[in-house]
């Protein structure tokens, strides 16, 4: 095979691992806090958007230490021993209890940094300035496809289900638990790209560190390894003070907040509204569905065939926000503003439309849509940008993102349907004009470097 199919090949498996384990736990994400409501114990007293509030908070501390992880062990094992944490999380819910649902949501937070960080790392070193932007969009239409199959099993499992049994409950995430360890052992299959120092590598060597000519990590002992994770942490550091990455913040800040919103909110709002018939719980899972379909689509035209509509990033992100907006307008008059706080009975309430399924399937295209034109635009701006500290980068990346999300599923628990929305239009705009300037940065590098623009 040649170096480049191999690298290509690098990046269908990196996608296909993360399709397994996100299908496990983005539908876990996007039911748990119905799931909670529906339990039939008074010893758990839990909730969704507290655990997931935990999760990126210690998700955003932890991406200062996950490139020095990766630097010592290496992405492909950061990336297996990273799944193993959420397969663990998504099997508590099998026998829930307060405290390991809480614990769970520690070592997931943990384990997420160092997962991502990896994931950072294997795009970049497997791409070159002509193809990260083709790599990234090809491996966020294969993570997507996880909102549809996890989705779908929710659909089916669920129809007509006005109440969620224990019996429902277990079978979902022991299915969900195997799903999530399929992904991981998918990481295996990862081999060593080819380069013009190691063109005699054996094919099958697996891929376990950023630089594959470096021969002497094994045999300079623990001094080189501590040397080596000081050496990442430092990188982090200055990164997170160049101006490119503090306006890029703002940007990814609005990936976080949203993320949560499509990820838990909106799911739980729909889940919620009593008007769409005894069916709401089942059509969480067409929501989330819906949402795949638009991420898999932006990720597609946007990604994949980045090179035959020859656009810039520019337009792109702004397609994102006018996307999101539309949404999020929509939801406001279809959604009761009391939902997302709603007990497990639901909410009678009504927005200022009579409530649609069609509207809010529609709206959850819409945000999955919005959605991928921001993050296919970021990870294709920062491995370009950042190429050279791409784990550093990376875990900056999802560092500005985690801390982002975790304060939206904290104010989730307080905060009504509208103000909610009015948070992200506000950041949303904000974001998108940060983008554009340091897209004109960009830019300016790429008529200096050849760079073919996405």
């Amino acid at each position: 095979m040649s170096p480049e199919g191999k690298k290509l090949l690098n990046i269908i498996i990196l996608g296909f691992g993360f399709m397994f384990m996100f299908t496990a736990f983005q539908t876990c994400g996007n039911i748990e806090q119905t799931v909670i409501k529906s339990f039939n114990s008074t010893e758990f007293h839990g909730s969704g958007y507290t655990s997931m509030a935990i999760i990126y908070g210690v998700f955003s501390a932890s991406n200062l230490i996950a490139p020095s992880v990766v630097a010592v062990i290496g992405p492909q094992l950061s990336m297996f021993f990273s799944g193993l944490l959420y397969s663990l999380y998504i099997a508590m819910f099998i026998y829930p209890y307060t405290w390991s649902f809480y614990t769970a949501s520690v070592l997931v937070g943990i384990a997420a940094a160092v997962l991502w960080t990896a994931q950072g790392n294997v795009l970049t070193i497997n791409s070159t300035d002509s193809t990260i932007g083709r790599n990234s969009g090809i491996f966020w239409a294969l993570l997507q496809f996880s909102l549809f199959f996890g989705n779908l099993y929710i659909y089916c499992a669920w129809h007509g289900h006005v109440h969620i049994t224990d019996k429902d409950r277990r079978t979902v995430f022991i299915s969900l638990t195997v799903i999530s360890l399929v992904g991981c052992f998918l990481f295996f299959l990862l081999r060593k790209p080819d380069s013009e120092c190691s063109s005699s590598a054996e094919a099958t060597e697996p891929l376990l560190q950023e630089e594959p000519c470096n021969n002497t990590a094994t045999s300079s002992g623990c001094s080189h390894l501590c040397s080596q994770a000081l050496d990442a942490f430092v990188k982090a550091c200055k990164l997170f003070i160049t101006r490119e990455m503090l306006l890029l913040g703002v940007s990814i800040g609005y990936t976080g907040l949203e993320l949560t919103f499509y990820s838990g909110v909106y799911g739980t709002c729909i889940g919620a509204m009593m008007r769409f018939g005894q069916d709401a719980k089942s059509l969480i899972g067409i929501s989330g569905i819906c949402i795949g379909v638009g991420e898999i689509l932006g990720g597609s035209v946007f990604g994949i065939l980045n090179k035959r509509i020859g656009f810039g990033r520019n337009p792109i992100v702004l397609l994102g926000l006018v996307t999101h907006i539309i949404a999020f307008y929509l939801i406001f008059l279809n959604i009761a503003s009391d939902a997302p706080l709603a007990p497990e009975e639901g909410t009678d309430l009504e927005a200022f439309i009579t409530p649609s399924v069609g509207v809010a399937l529609f709206c959850s295209f819409l945000l999955g849509l919005g959605d991928s034109c921001f993050n296919t635009q970021l990870l294709s701006i920062i491995g370009f940008m950042f190429h050279d500290n791409s784990a550093p980068a990376f875990a900056v990346f999802k560092f500005i993102q985690s801390i982002m999300a975790a304060l939206a599923f904290y104010y989730s628990n307080y905060l009504l349907l509208h103000w909610q929305l009015l948070i992200l239009v506000v950041v949303g705009f904000l974001g998108t004009i940060t983008f554009f300037k340091v897209e004109h940065m960009a830019s300016s590098s790429r008529r200096q470097s050849d760079y073919d623009s996405i």
